[in-house]
């Protein structure tokens, strides 16, 4: 193992068990937050030509999700070298694609903070100082390219953000498309026919859909119906409930437990 990728006993990488990032983005609850950001990053035309346009997310989208939840991981709970390395990665991918416009990086970090954040408080969950939160994302939005004082790092700047973009946003053809491809990936026929992946998943993405605020729902022209706020929030809570009774070895993701042995010193 390279000084580059090392994992360093006691190192606590670059949030810490006290974090806010480590109480959202450890609970299994944080994959909902996760999709919910997807639907909104489509909104903007120009992300979605760039950002999604430039990804092989319709020919992979298993393996896209999969290395976003990866690059999440790893910059949550992972050593400081592997956050900086990971970093390194992501940003060289964004320079060779073309897709590291700082104005379209800033709507997609803020769509995936604001969403995961959003889960995480409405799920019910151990309280979690929102502004904290942000601040802690703010601080390393170096991770994909960005200038932290250019991020919001408060709820209220966060909310003035989505505010001042509102004008650029749009559900046209293409955020359409993606939409129901999100609702309904494809699947291989033996995971699909025998396994209760499809109607897991569609449980999943419609419920992340569900938790979009009522102007996003109201340009993919889906919108909200009278009550849906409370049942969403009953519905996640109870989501949360459940997965909250697994034993923790099965809660925790390999990162967040890889995490928890290198602090241990194991």
């Amino acid at each position: 193992m390279d000084s580059a990728t090392r994992q360093a006993p006691g190192d606590a990488g670059l949030y810490g068990p006290g974090s806010a990032t480590w109480a959202i983005h450890g609970h299994p609850v944080a994959w909902i937050g996760g999709v919910r950001a997807l639907y909104l990053q489509a909104l903007h035309p120009a992300a979605l030509r760039g950002v999604f346009g430039a990804s092989d997310y319709r020919a992979d989208p298993w393996g896209r999700l999969i290395r976003t939840a990866e690059f999440v991981g790893v910059t949550t709970f992972g050593s400081a070298p592997q956050a900086r390395a990971a970093a390194e990665r992501i940003r060289l991918m964004h320079a060779r694609l073309e897709v590291d416009d700082p104005h379209l990086l800033r709507w997609v970090h803020c769509c995936e903070v604001e969403s995961f954040l959003d889960v995480a408080l409405r799920s019910g969950g151990p309280r979690v100082d929102a502004d904290a939160y942000l601040a802690e994302q703010a601080a390393n939005a170096w991770l994909v390219g960005l200038d932290p004082k250019d991020v919001p790092a408060d709820r209220a700047a966060l909310g003035e953000y989505f505010d001042r973009m509102r004008p650029e946003l749009a559900a046209g053809q293409e955020a359409r498309q993606v939409a129901r491809f999100l609702l309904v990936p494809p699947m291989p026929n033996q995971v699909r026919l025998l396994t209760p992946a499809l109607p897991a998943w569609v449980v999943l993405s419609a419920v992340a859909f569900d938790t979009l605020p009522g102007w996003a729902r109201r340009l993919y022209r889906v919108p909200r119906p009278p009550g849906a706020d409370l049942s969403v929030g009953l519905l996640l809570r109870t989501l949360r409930g459940a997965v909250d009774l697994l034993p923790e070895q099965v809660r925790q993701g390999p990162h967040q437990r890889a995490a928890v042995a290198r602090l241990a010193g194991q």
